[in-house]
């Protein structure tokens, strides 16, 4: 083999690996009207309650090459649902919610959790009422590919963490009404 040939080959392969190592992260925008945060929690012990929120934003930064990622959400907690006008504005007050006071909650991440090429964790901070605590949202589903309407590529997660409201000083009635609250976000999210 000539030395051309060699020089080429080379300039071939490392161009072929710097490609894969500089792979670009790509950017989803979240998708308002496809992702929901819900909660739910313990009602004096007859039932658990689960509503939700009806207007969240965000960005998730996916790298699939790198196995990294960021996800990035704002909660309008102004926006609360509960199927029940009088109890939303109720949980909006300063025992609870304080939108008032505190409009939004947010979760930034700190790091994605893979195993092998699909993502089943997402670490990072959860802010409400401006208290802030480190937690890991489990995730139970999570697609990539092309969105058959927008044929644009697009991500589909299911995430849930539990927390304590008490932690966040939004316990009022606890431990009547439970201090534990599941929230579940169903999150769909189109990329840029």
């Amino acid at each position: 083999m000539n030395r051309l040939t060699r020089l080429t080959l080379a300039a071939v392969a490392a161009a072929g690996f710097s490609s894969a190592a500089f792979a670009k992260p790509e950017t989803y925008v979240i998708d308002g009207s496809h992702t929901f945060p819900r909660f739910s929690y313990s009602h004096l012990g007859f039932s658990t309650q689960l509503s939700r929120f009806d207007k969240t934003s965000g960005k998730v930064v996916l790298d699939k090459e790198a196995k990294t990622g960021s996800v990035d959400v704002t909660i309008d907690m102004k926006s609360v649902n509960t199927g029940y006008p009088v109890f939303n504005g109720h949980i909006q007050g300063a025992d609870f919610f304080d939108t008032a006071k505190f409009p939004t909650a947010t979760f930034k991440s700190t790091k994605v959790v893979f195993d092998g090429d699909q993502p089943t964790a997402v670490e990072g901070n959860l802010t409400i009422k401006g208290v802030t605590k480190p937690v890991t949202l489990t995730l139970s589903s999570f697609t990539n590919k092309e969105h058959p309407m927008l044929k644009k590529d697009a991500i589909g997660a299911n995430a849930s963490v539990k927390i304590k409201r008490t932690e966040f000083n939004a316990g009022k009635y606890a431990p009547y009404v439970g201090d534990d609250v599941t929230i579940d976000i169903a999150l769909e999210a189109i990329r840029e």
